[in-house]
């Protein structure tokens, strides 16, 4: 049945505009962006196939444009509509950042963070360097590949946050395993940095692990 066959409180674009987006699933959000079917499936049907093909909307904003274009009915149109999408909800969650305080915008931190890592195949050392204020100022991917002490190198960190005139710098990367424990390795890694930082007076206010569900903190777990 298509989607303009049903009721009309039950369609995903009227149940948005009448009760808010947060009134959504993740595959009626996802039907209103995909706006039609393919045939003997309604928008709403393929969105669950979607999601359950990529294994929910974080490894669907990662996919790569040939896994995207191979579901039927998926296209480059619409795998730039996706980017574009993931983009403009990083600017402007980036935005929000720059604007105050990031240790006062936790969720928004968070959002930021798994919306840049979640669902990438590869490790990803992500880096954002503030001013005083907490005031993000910039976000770089640092380091690619299998992350440790070694592979990581402080110098580099050091000169790309005097680069910035950073004052402060909160660190994430990904667990592509989806485990979001950190590891024995994870934690000398966060203790080189700081005290090579902590030469330059730059304080590392956090790091972040990205994997299945909400980013992990050094901070909050007591590990920094």
């Amino acid at each position: 049945m298509a989607i303009t066959d049903w009721p009309e409180g039950e369609r995903p674009r009227e149940k948005l505009l009448a009760r808010g987006a947060a009134a959504l699933s993740d595959a009626e959000l996802l039907a209103i962006f995909l706006r039609t079917g393919v045939v003997g499936k309604s928008a709403v049907d393929l969105a669950r196939e979607l999601l359950t093909q990529f294994g929910g909307l974080t490894q669907l904003f990662a996919a790569s444009e040939a896994d995207f274009c191979a579901v039927h009915g998926m296209g480059q149109a619409k795998y730039a509509q996706l980017l574009a999408i993931r983009e403009m909800s990083m600017r402007g969650l980036k935005e929000e950042l720059q604007r105050g305080d990031a240790l006062n915008s936790p969720r928004a931190v968070r959002d930021y963070l798994q919306l840049a890592l979640g669902g990438r195949q590869q490790e990803v050392f992500l880096a954002l360097f503030m001013d005083t204020q907490h005031r993000v100022i910039a976000s770089e991917e640092l380091f690619h590949g299998t992350l440790s002490q070694t592979s990581v190198y402080p110098r580099e960190v050091v000169k790309r946050a005097l680069a910035h005139n950073a004052a402060a710098v909160i660190f994430a990367h990904n667990h592509p395993s989806g485990v979001a424990e950190p590891s024995q390795s994870d934690q000398l890694l966060t203790d080189a940095l700081k005290q090579a930082l902590s030469l330059v007076d730059v304080r590392v206010l956090d790091h972040f692990i990205v994997a299945m569900g909400k980013p992990l903190s050094f901070a909050e777990k007591g590990l920094i």
